[in-house]
């Protein structure tokens, strides 16, 4: 289904369903108590964003070091494949709802509610921020403990009062601390009103890296000599650029004929420099014209050329990659590859990679203009916050940043 249609059901089904939900788990509480249990089982709800999979993982970890709990996890099948980069889920333990169908999500659902209760599940973390839907699950998964984001006094946004644990979901802290404060309040014996009153530090959200093997590495570098017989992995070095991000905010992409512009300068700079373009299969099509615009050899068009999987061992090949602020910007995280992030209606305060990662931000006075409150949407059709970030500006970054590179590895070689 398209994301518009998705939000609109979330809305009007979701705000009635909300409401009747709450009436029944209050009435059901008045004659079975459920005294709290230390998390033993314990599911993580994130649907639709790929990205926020990674960006959730040093929570899962805290929960799994501190607790001995053993995780699950409820994704959107179109964003499942992002769980297996750093495989912290057992694949055997997460649970997939296809969202391509309205009939496939309410059967998935009612399926995702018999296996929840199956499973034992006695904790449920809802990292959503203000989804009616992931509340619905939530709040009738039949887990003793119910964690997730609520709004208290905050107007509007209203997902029912199915939650055992309220946390407040801070604007001004990165979205993977948010996170960790959902498992904090998890571990608390304490009752708080909101949840959680705890200092999150940095080193709370480092991001694990991804285990990539020679042969991977191998197997990559015959990949790229398939699209690109004259690459030489000894003489070529491989920059990656990422020109799409997801439908859910088209108004994060940065303006294509940009992406040619930095295309074109890198390429004049040394015969040396390999660019792939990458993406997802349905986005080879615009990946093409953007590689017939270049009109370089050294311009490939690697898009729908990899699964999810196998990104980290090119992302340990290249020397840099440019994205637009979408999942590869997270992706990338897992390893060590030096990104630039182009941001524009999301801030990178909130959502920047965890990673060797630079965003690259206007910050103009309207941006960022989405955010939880608005449920990600806004009515900018002129996305000046990105059109301002010229492509000389992003071109000295990147030349300056394979300098570095190739001034290190001289410097190792001696």
């Amino acid at each position: 289904m398209k994301i518009n249609i998705m939000r609109k059901i979330d809305y009007f089904a979701g705000i009635p369903l909300c409401f009747l939900a709450t009436g029944l788990i209050h009435f059901i509480g008045l004659f079975f108590k459920q005294k709290r249990v230390y998390p033993r089982k314990v599911l993580f709800i994130e649907l639709s964003e790929m990205g926020s999979t990674i960006l959730a993982d040093p929570a899962m970890r805290k929960m799994q070091q501190k607790s001995n709990s053993e995780l699950y996890f409820l994704i959107f099948k179109a964003n499942v494949a992002s769980l297996y980069l750093l495989n912290t889920i057992p694949r055997a333990n997460i649970f997939v709802i296809r969202e391509n169908q309205f009939f496939n999500l309410v059967m998935d659902t009612l399926r995702f509610l018999l296996w929840v209760r199956r499973c034992g599940i006695d904790t449920v973390i809802d990292l959503e921020l203000f989804s009616r839907y992931t509340a619905l699950l939530t709040g009738l998964s039949g887990a003793t403990n119910r964690i997730g984001f609520h709004s208290f006094h905050n107007e509007g946004l209203y997902r029912g009062e199915m939650l055992t644990h309220r946390v407040t979901y801070n604007p001004h802290l990165h979205i993977a601390k948010n996170f960790i404060a959902l498992v904090n309040a998890a571990l608390t014996d304490a009752e708080e009103t909101p949840f959680s009153k705890t200092l999150i530090p940095d080193s709370e959200i480092e991001l694990a890296k991804a285990e990539v093997s020679a042969s991977a590495l191998s197997a990559m570098n015959d990949r790229i000599r398939g699209e690109y017989p004259a690459y030489d992995e000894k003489r070529c070095r491989v920059v990656l650029i990422n020109p799409n991000a997801s439908d859910l905010l088209p108004q994060r992409r940065w303006m294509p004929e940009y992406f040619v512009t930095v295309m074109r300068g890198l390429l004049a700079d040394g015969e040396d420099l390999l660019i792939l373009i990458t993406g997802a299969p349905a986005e080879r099509s615009e990946a093409e014209e953007l590689k017939q615009q270049v009109g370089h050899e050294r311009c490939v068009n690697f898009s729908g050329r990899l699964s999810l999987q196998e990104l980290p061992a090119l992302y340990q090949i290249a020397e840099i990659m440019l994205t637009n602020d979408s999942g590869p910007s997270h992706f990338s995280a897992v390893t060590n590859l030096r990104t630039f992030v182009i941001f524009g209606p999301e801030t990178p305060r909130l959502y920047g990679s965890l990673g060797n990662s630079t965003p690259i931000y206007s910050g103009l006075a309207c941006s960022p203009c989405v955010s939880a409150a608005n449920h990600r949407q806004t009515p900018c059709a002129n996305n000046v916050c990105l059109r301002v970030i010229k492509p000389e500006m992003v071109l000295e970054q990147l030349r300056n940043a394979l300098k570095l590179k190739k001034h290190k590895c001289s410097k190792s070689a001696l």
